[in-house]
């Protein structure tokens, strides 16, 4: 899709969201739902006790899979293997640049997913709660996360650049 249309159209997906929830876009809430629900079933001492369980509750009336983000990132899950599905695209394939071996590209995919899931829990979210939803309201945190995503993204391009040339 071009590139141009896909911002337009993703603006207009947050203003909706905005409208309709009150909330812009996000995944790491998702994930912490998940998280809690997947505790709660194995240790439910466990969240019973636990400080960030009972601050969890506390926020969160009702089963934690009811959250809506659970729901918006099921439908990016879906809309993207239908995506996939109907442009002939979909295929289990490692992309990597010609001097990545498969362990490599798996690692620091590992590796990333990681830092991500632990960066949005210290930032108190991810890069489309922080970044995109902040800076559609105009906010100073949002406009800053921003800055510094690109910034790092630049700054961590040069070390890895090798990889993907």
């Amino acid at each position: 899709m071009n590139s141009y249309l896909a911002g337009f159209l993703l603006g207009l997906l947050l203003l909706a969201t905005i409208f309709i929830t009150g909330r812009g876009l996000g995944a790491s809430g998702a994930l912490k739902s998940v998280t809690v629900a997947a505790v709660g079933s194995v240790a439910p001492a466990h969240t019973g006790s636990a400080a960030f369980y009972k601050e969890y509750a506390g926020e969160h009336s009702g089963r934690p899979l009811k959250n809506w983000l659970v729901f918006e990132v099921v439908g990016v899950l879906l809309g993207a293997f239908i995506s996939g599905l109907v442009s002939d695209r979909l295929a289990l394939k490692f992309e990597k640049g010609p001097s990545a071996t498969n362990r490599a590209r798996i690692f620091g995919a590992l590796a990333g997913g990681a830092l991500w899931g632990v960066g949005s829990q210290l930032g108190r979210g991810c890069t489309s709660g922080a970044a995109l939803s902040g800076m559609a309201v105009m906010s100073t945190g949002g406009i800053l996360t921003m800055v510094f995503i690109f910034a790092g993204a630049y700054a961590f391009a040069y070390f890895f650049r090798k990889l993907w040339i």
